[in-house]
C-alpha cells in the first residue's frame, strides 16, 4: 500500500471524538466504553475505513471498532466519519498488540485485504497465521467468527489452511464473492479490484 502523508494528521486525530487514544485502558470493558451491551466487531486493518464506516452506520445494533498502525490512512479515515455515530470507535494499533486492547469481549473480526507477506520467511506476519489466531483466541467473548477478504490467492490459500488447522469450520468460502453474492458493503481496495475484473476472495469461518 502506498501511503501518502497527510500533513495536518496530528490535528485531525488529536481533535476527533473517535480516535481512542489509550485503547488498552479499556481491555475487559469495552461495552463499557459504549455504554451498552450490544456485539462487538473489529477490523484489523481497516484502511481509509469506508468499510468499517458504513457497517457502523447501517447497523446500529452493533458496536464497530476499526484498527489501523498508519497514522496517515487513520487521518483519512476520520475525516470521512459523520457526527453522531455512536457505535464506532476507531485506533491507532499495530495487530501485534490486540491481545493488549481486548479481552474476551469480540464477537467477529474482520480481515479485510490484509498485507499478504508472500516472502516464506514473513508468512507467521500474516493476520491469518497461527502466532495471530492464538491472539484472537483469547479476545472473542463466546463463538469465535472470522470473516476475511482478500484478492490474493495465495494468502486465501494459506489462510484456509490455517484456519482449519487452528479447528475453525469454513462456513462460507467463495472464490469470487462478486460474482455469487455481492456485498452491501465494499472496501476501497475491493472497489479498484473489482472494477479491474479481478476476484476477490471470501471465507467465513467459526470457532465454537
Amino acid at each position: 500500500m502506498r501511503l501518502r502523508n497527510v500533513k495536518n494528521k496530528e490535528e485531525i486525530m488529536n481533535n476527533s471524538n473517535y480516535l481512542v487514544k489509550n485503547p488498552s485502558n479499556n481491555k475487559g470493558k469495552w461495552n463499557k466504553f459504549f455504554n451498552n451491551n450490544k456485539p462487538i466487531y473489529v477490523e484489523i486493518g481497516m484502511g481509509k475505513g469506508k468499510f468499517i464506516i458504513e457497517h457502523a452506520k447501517m447497523y446500529p445494533e452493533i458496536n464497530f471498532i476499526g484498527i489501523e498502525k498508519y497514522d496517515s490512512v487513520v487521518a483519512r479515515s476520520l475525516q470521512k466519519i459523520p457526527d453522531n455515530l455512536n457505535n464506532l470507535a476507531i485506533l491507532r494499533a499495530d495487530a501485534l498488540d490486540i491481545d493488549d486492547i481486548f479481552d474476551k469481549e469480540i464477537d467477529k473480526i474482520y480481515l479485510n485485504f490484509s498485507d499478504p507477506w508472500p516472502k516464506k520467511r514473513h508468512h507467521l506476519r500474516r493476520l491469518s497465521s497461527k502466532v495471530f489466531l492464538d491472539k484472537y483466541d483469547n479476545l472473542f467473548k463466546n463463538q469465535k467468527v472470522i470473516e476475511m477478504r482478500t484478492d490474493n490467492r495465495d494468502l486465501f490459500q494459506y489462510s484456509l489452511v490455517s484456519f482449519s488447522s487452528h479447528g475453525y469450520i469454513l462456513e462460507e468460502v467463495t472464490l469470487d464473492l462478486h460474482s455469487d453474492n455481492m456485498p452491501l458493503i465494499t472496501t476501497e481496495y475491493e472497489d479498484r479490484f473489482s472494477k479491474n475484473n479481478m476476484p476477490i476472495y471470501y471465507v467465513r469461518c467459526i470457532k465454537k
